[in-house]
């Protein structure tokens, strides 16, 4: 599928149907730059402002507007973009055939929510991943939201990767395997001299990771069985910035077992939480709607090999 630079006829609302619109409008809010969609679809900047004349006319909505030195898509284009990705989606599924779609002439760009540690661990495997075989394909990595927003049913995000918490009904969720949750400290902290007590690890201050800011968690839930409680004196949206604190404090943190060479490139070290915490369900989710597109297949592969 490919846009043309065709010119005048009827819209996307008229009897003569015009499918180029359609992807025209995909890249466009994806790259939501005039120049930048020209690019992916190979045509001039000023034959992309044409197509975008014609999208804005056949949807009556402006669809991408001027805010400072960029584009911004506007409500209405937030809107239909999943329906309009899905669409497109089909199509090429539709005319490329079973098995028929050769990823290294793929021109995408696949959007992954994940938090921070999971993307600087897994990112640099998934880039080298997609440079050898889809160097078309390129991988933005959104970090989670303070709210819960339907990402995946919106269109926004292609691929959620993590624990992954509340979907919508649709939604496929596939599970990798259970994580467990370990603690962070500076090299030569004092709660690594002796014996670690469940009461010795509750009486050091902590620092949580939390997208909402939350101070409290399942950690505490297990120390409140034990009679203990353990004073919080922060809080902090990604586990980089724990990271900083904790190389430059005697505060204590948690991460993820998977984060291990993260933390051990930092120089950090992490331990054995001497409490039965919950098993953490790392997996996958994405929309159905991607089920059959070689592209996210080709994505979720990837995922699979790295995080089993």
């Amino acid at each position: 599928m490919r846009v043309t630079q065709s010119s005048g006829g009827p819209g996307v609302g008229g009897a003569g149907l015009d499918l180029n619109l359609l992807l025209a409008l995909d890249v466009l809010l994806d790259e939501q730059s005039v120049s930048g969609a020209a690019r992916r679809l190979h045509l001039s900047e000023p034959a992309m402002s044409r197509t975008l004349g014609r999208i804005r006319k056949a949807l009556g909505d402006p669809v991408l507007v001027r805010a400072g030195r960029r584009m911004v898509p506007t409500p209405h284009a937030l809107a239909v973009q999943a329906e309009v990705a899905a669409v497109v989606e089909r199509a090429r599924a539709l005319f490329a055939g079973p098995g028929a779609v050769d990823l290294r002439t793929v021109s995408r760009t696949l959007t992954i929510l994940s938090n921070d540690a999971l993307a600087a661990a897994y990112g640099p495997a998934l880039l080298a991943r997609a440079a050898k075989e889809a160097p078309g394909v390129r991988l933005r990595f959104l970090g989670e939201s303070h709210e819960d927003v339907p990402l995946l049913r919106q269109g926004t995000a292609d691929l959620e990767l993590g624990v992954i918490g509340a979907t919508a009904p649709e939604v496929r969720v596939e599970h990798f395997r259970d994580d467990r949750m370990l603690g962070v400290v500076r090299p030569e902290h004092p709660l690594l001299d002796g014996e670690l007590t469940v009461r010795r690890f509750a009486a050091a201050d902590h620092v949580t990771v939390s997208r909402r800011g939350r101070l409290s968690g399942p950690l505490d839930a297990a120390l409140a069985e034990r009679g203990l409680s353990r004073r919080v004196v922060g809080s902090v949206g990604t586990f980089a910035a724990s990271a900083f604190m904790l190389l430059r404090t005697d505060l204590v943190g948690l991460v993820t077992s998977w984060a291990r060479p993260l933390t051990d490139t930092l120089g950090l070290v992490t331990f054995e939480i001497p409490l039965d915490l919950p098993p953490l369900p790392l997996g996958m989710a994405w929309h159905p709607r991607h089920d059959a597109d070689p592209a996210h297949a080709w994505l979720r592969g990837c995922a699979r090999e790295l995080l089993t």
